[in-house]
């Protein structure tokens, strides 16, 4: 293990106490600053139990070629429209609240990403167009004006590349 994973996880561990603590914080885009090597962004706009299981396969795997080291790599998540969904303490009161989904599965693979520091944008647009209340949003999210801008911000100011899984 070299000097600077070595940094890394000391930094990550120093963070450890702060990371799942966002409580659905507001970001506006002078926030998205990566500190890492790379960036990358993972677009989340899809309904699909499986699709989305995929990704975060796709992520950890993803993760595991850097050391899971976020100076290496910085890995956010921006969801809207159905993959606000797979956010969510429950689903009740929303336009899925008929579907069988295993929330808490996907919320502790969510959660241990999350200490790896990656971090999750939720869609304000998408919050205020379902009028889903912002308490029903996993404690570890952050909420961004815009999940379609955030992305191109990430993209073009940031240098973040752009992956979608199909």
């Amino acid at each position: 293990m070299n000097r600077r994973t070595l940094i890394g996880l000391f930094t990550l561990g120093m963070a450890l106490p702060f990371v799942s603590k966002a409580s659905n914080r507001k970001l506006d885009f002078k926030d998205l600053k990566s500190t890492s090597e790379l960036g990358v962004v993972y677009h989340c706009d899809f309904g699909q139990e499986d699709r989305f299981r995929t990704m975060l396969t796709n992520i950890r795997n993803h993760l595991s070629v850097y050391e899971n080291n976020p100076l290496k790599l910085k890995v956010v998540v921006v969801a809207h429209g159905q993959g606000l969904k797979f956010f969510l303490k429950d689903l009740s009161e929303t336009p899925w609240s008929q579907e069988q989904i295993k929330l808490s599965e996907l919320h502790q693979q969510e959660r241990d990403l999350n200490v790896t520091g990656v971090d999750f944008y939720i869609c304000d647009i998408t919050l205020n167009r379902l009028r889903v209340s912002r308490e029903k949003l996993l404690d570890f999210v952050y909420i961004v004006p815009s999940g379609v801008a955030t992305i191109s911000h990430l993209q073009c100011v940031e240098r973040f590349a752009y992956i979608k899984v199909q």
